[in-house]
């Protein structure tokens, strides 16, 4: 038999527009999983009138006769004639009326679990275009199978629950939304636990003024169902065609392995108990990586070469903002008695505004993580070009937010909090790397005092790249200084100021600057009364800043408090 393709139903159709005053109009959605259905035949009343009908698509709105009965047979694909239908349904359809029919269920009970039969879901009352100007009205289908009752909750504009506790292959009656893009999340039908979260972009979409079918599609539990396809909200429009897929809400996260213990030399990261990343060795990063946002994230630890999630060691939950970066550093100890002085416990250190790139592409935009389990709380001073203190009171776990530095080569020296003291110094030659317009993880890694710590790995100072990969060892400068000055403290007064600042005790000035927090850093106009340093910082905003001079024998660092 010749097969016909659906858009020439309505010419197969065109006697009922004499024999019938009235017709009814009908959309049907292929949403059957089951992949002995991945493509259909469907027959009306013994003629094939939908040719290879397939998985996650729409016809237009169909004209039917009404008042009439219609039996609609579903065959295989490429079948040969009205014998091969699996089932059939018989529908008379109403004058006038609308309909949509969506195909959900499955049709072979051997492989999925739990198994629904194939059916027909019809909804009397179908749009074509919203009720009103400038609104998109929103069908919304239930269609699958292994997916409890749900709600709804639109958590962009604040429109709350949209969708109360919906049960598979019911239809929520249309909602008459304002054109707007909004984002959805599907929570249990006890409102209390969020299973996903979708965009939902309508006006991007230019989709106002128009009506519309979603479709909860495919299984939550592939692995239970053949390895179908996974669980979706899709989009059926009524001119048909192929379904459009709501994106996922996503975040950005990029992972940093610097957990020192031996036993971690290596690990297998589980992500809602699935392997995620294997063999994740020590001082490397992953890139950034997409992971479902505005629900429960759960990120497991498990030793290299795991057998799978039971073998986890420690497990931890997040849910993670819509469209946000976030950098995740593993800091800490795992193996109480393995020697370590001393012991911080394991755990995943959250940044929430990480960055894939520098704000200004001539700059380098660096965040400063303190991951070092035997180091004080350190400061980072810039004495290569005279930036001054850079990081101020950076204790274990914690992050300095990002500094936004002009692309040089810089040397820096870590001292603790006094200031005073030089734990150690490194070469940071940004230029030389080549690395304008790039956001980067320094990460303060290993042991000052590898003898106390199991002769582990030594204190360093590591690169994390956006792209991941291993870590880039920052090199180690051994006679700090800028011309083998000495580094000094000094405290100033009066702290807090409101304009005027002093520094006594000052001789052959060289060069003053000041560096804000966030590492700027520019001159400053000053007079020298005696050996007292007089700043002037009428022209600057309140905050803290660090004030570096550079004298013939020294490089004075000063904190000071600007408030007005």
């Amino acid at each position: 038999m010749k097969k016909v393709h659906y858009f020439t139903l309505s010419l197969l159709l065109s006697f009922s527009l004499v024999t019938f005053a009235q017709n009814a109009k009908l959309q049907v959605i292929h949403n059957c999983a089951d992949a002995l259905a991945d493509s259909v035949d469907v027959y009306l009343n013994g003629s094939l009138a939908i040719d290879n009908f397939a998985f996650r698509t729409a016809t237009n709105y169909l004209s039917l006769p009404s008042g009439v009965p219609h039996v609609i047979g579903i065959a295989p694909k490429n079948s040969a004639g009205y014998a091969d239908t699996l089932v059939t349904f018989t529908y008379t359809l109403a004058p006038g009326a609308s309909y949509v029919a969506v195909a959900d269920g499955l049709l072979n009970a051997a492989f999925y679990s739990p198994f629904k039969p194939f059916n027909l879901e019809l909804f009397v009352g179908g749009r074509e275009a919203a009720s009103m100007p400038n609104n998109t009205d929103v069908l919304v289908h239930h269609g699958s199978t292994d997916a409890p009752a749900v709600d709804v909750m639109e958590i962009e504009a604040g429109a709350g629950t949209i969708v109360n506790n919906i049960n598979y292959t019911e239809f929520q009656g249309y909602l008459e939304l304002p054109t707007a893009d909004y984002r959805l999340a599907i929570l249990d039908s006890t409102s209390s636990v969020k299973v996903k979260s979708y965009e939902a972009p309508l006006n991007a979409l230019g989709l106002d003024d128009s009506a519309l079918v979603v479709i909860a599609s495919g299984f939550l539990n592939p692995s239970m169902n053949n390895n179908g396809p996974a669980f979706g909200l899709f989009v059926a429009l009524p001119s048909g065609g192929a379904l459009i897929p709501l994106p996922e809400s996503m975040a950005r996260v990029q992972v940093i392995h610097n957990s020192s213990d031996a036993i971690a030399d290596s690990v297998d990261v589980y992500i809602n108990g699935s392997k995620a990343i294997d063999n994740f060795a020590y001082r490397t990063a992953t890139p950034f990586i997409d992971l479902p946002s505005e629900v429960n994230v759960n990120v497991g630890i498990a030793p290299k070469n795991s057998m799978g999630y039971a073998d986890t060691l420690v497990s931890f939950n997040y849910s993670l903002g819509s469209n946000e970066r976030y950098i995740i550093v593993a800091d800490g100890l795992v193996n109480t008695n393995g020697g370590y002085m001393p012991f911080k416990p394991f755990n995943l250190e959250v940044y929430p505004m990480g960055r894939e790139m520098a704000n200004t592409a001539t700059n380098t935009d660096v965040l400063v993580h303190h991951g070092s389990t035997d180091a004080p709380m350190v400061d980072v001073q810039e004495v290569g070009i005279g930036a001054g203190t850079i990081v101020d009171d950076l204790d274990y776990s914690e992050f300095q937010g990002y500094l936004e530095l002009p692309t040089n080569d810089y040397v820096l020296a870590i001292t603790d909090g006094s200031g005073n003291n030089i734990v150690a110094g490194y070469s940071a030659p940004l230029a030389s790397l080549n690395l304008d317009g790039e956001a980067l993880v320094v990460v303060a890694s290993g042991f000052l005092d590898p003898s106390m710590n199991a002769n582990g790995p030594a204190f360093g100072l590591y690169v994390a790249l956006a792209g991941g990969g291993d870590l880039v060892e920052l090199p180690a400068v051994n006679n700090i200084g800028i011309e083998e000055k000495n580094l000094i403290s000094v405290t100033g007064y009066p702290n807090p100021t409101n304009g005027e600042f002093i520094i006594p005790n000052v001789e052959t000035i060289e060069a003053v600057q000041i560096t804000a927090l966030n590492g700027q850093t520019t001159t400053v106009n000053f007079q020298l009364n005696g050996n007292d340093l007089i700043l002037d910082l009428q022209g600057f905003a309140n905050g803290l800043y660090t004030i570096t001079v550079t004298t013939k024998e020294n490089v004075i660092v000063s904190k000071v408090n600007l408030t007005r």
